[in-house]
């Protein structure tokens, strides 16, 4: 099975981890180098981490448009409109390219530029240049005025929504036009990666492996949590990254009361005989790898780590052993079962769909259920996080082991390129090679 292939980012053994992690000064350590040196990525995506700011090919952006427009003619619906505020909603970002920041109301109709309202005067030279096929127009500080302008003297009938608009401003277009929500459509179009939205994710995948190396490689005895996250941060954000979340987990062995890696880090200080572990995904703009390891600090894992490590390394391959497409989700879960068998039961999902979203398929075990479907049929080009969150019954102990996975046409390939194991504080983690 093709299950470690990394055919377009290379990121070769120990490639730049040392120089990295050792140097507290990243900025420093890329003094007259390339950034993509230290990624090793191939020529189609150097072109592309070279630019001052990243974009995708008008085919892409052709591919993306022409299925919304899709959508819009499966639903009779003459005008969409796309929504970003306080940074939440990326459609905005899918089809024109511009972040959104604050708030970004944009009109899309077929074959035709985009018109777009951004919030902020400061932000609108930056959106003027990163927003491609698209107007740009201040928004003037007036909220939903300037778009019913704007779409009053467009022949507008129906509506489609993406996005939070909340629900006042919904009531306002509401009041002049019919208005529908196309969130569960989006969803759909973002469940299917592209090739070039893989190479991306490629991308965002070695920058979070980077980062994890630093963490096992740096964690020291005496730091707190808040410095292990700036050790992480370090490794990516001088090559362009940016942090997507790193939550992690710090506790004594001999006495356990963490269970997941928490979303917020503490100013607890690590100590001597501690198991630490993370699930940590750096971006490349909108694309993250997500990889989740543990290890033990200055001492050798106790039983009950070592069985607890080992039962979510076997649950992790028992899972990916079945994936391929055309299977039922249903399979994925029952693959699972090692961890009830050996006594234990789960906290986070055991996988989740991810790339641009947390979608579909949302699972949970058999002991902790997730809530969603669980029967739906895995197809070629979706990417997963297999994430098995193994912990003891009273949540006072756990691990977690994983990482982001695309499903291909004879099984899955890792995106990632961390070794797997149990690791220990100071170890210098040797990248896989392909």
């Amino acid at each position: 099975m093709d299950r470690r292939a990394f055919h377009k980012v290379l990121l070769g053994s120990g490639i730049g981890t040392s120089l990295l992690i050792n140097n507290p000064l990243l900025a420093k350590s890329l003094d007259g180098v390339n950034p993509a040196d230290y990624l090793k990525l191939s020529p189609n995506l150097r072109s592309v981490f070279d630019q001052a700011y990243p974009r995708f090919s008008d085919q892409e952006y052709a591919r993306r448009k022409q299925a919304l427009v899709d959508v819009m003619a499966s639903q009779e619906i003459d005008t969409v409109l796309l929504v970003t505020s306080g940074g939440v909603g990326n459609a905005t970002r899918w089809i024109t390219n511009w972040p959104g920041t604050q708030q970004a109301l944009t009109v899309f109709k077929p074959y035709q530029a985009s018109t777009m309202f951004v919030e902020y005067h400061n932000h609108v030279p930056l959106a003027k240049i990163l927003a491609k096929d698209t107007e740009v127009i201040w928004g003037g500080d007036k909220g939903m005025s300037p778009l019913m302008e704007f779409l009053a003297k467009q022949n507008t009938k129906k509506i489609g929504v993406i996005g939070p608009l909340v629900g006042p401003r919904w009531k306002i277009l509401e009041s002049k036009y019919q208005v529908i929500s196309l969130d569960n459509e989006y969803t759909k179009l973002r469940m299917i990666k592209s090739e070039e939205e893989i190479s991306w994710l490629r991308v965002g995948a070695a920058m979070s492996d980077l980062g994890m190396a630093a963490l096992v490689k740096g964690t020291k005895p005496g730091m707190t949590e808040h410095q292990l996250g700036d050790l992480i941060e370090r490794t990516y954000i001088g090559l362009g990254g940016n942090n997507w979340i790193h939550y992690i987990g710090s506790t004594s062995m001999q006495s356990p009361d963490v269970c997941v890696p928490r979303q917020f880090t503490s100013r607890r200080k690590i100590q001597k005989g501690d198991f630490v572990f993370c699930e940590l995904s750096a971006s490349f703009w909108d694309y993250s790898g997500q990889v989740l390891r543990g290890f033990t600090v200055e001492a050798e894992p106790n039983s009950l780590y070592k069985d607890l490590h080992q039962t979510a390394y076997s649950a992790f391959n028992s899972i990916t052993k079945v994936i391929r497409p055309g299977v039922n989700t249903k399979e994925l879960i029952e693959a699972s079962s090692i961890i009830e068998k050996n006594g234990f039961t789960t906290n986070d999902d055991l996988v989740h769909g991810y790339g641009g979203g947390y979608f579909a398929p949302i699972l949970g075990s058999k002991s902790r259920p997730s809530g969603h479907s669980v029967d739906m049929e895995l197809k070629e080009n979706m990417c997963m996080v297999v994430q098995p969150n193994v912990i003891t019954p009273d949540e006072k102990a756990g691990v977690q082991f994983g990482e982001l996975i695309r499903v291909t046409k004879t099984g899955f390939e890792s995106l990632h390129r961390t070794p797997h194991g149990l690791f220990r504080s100071g170890q210098e983690l040797k990248m896989v090679n392909t």
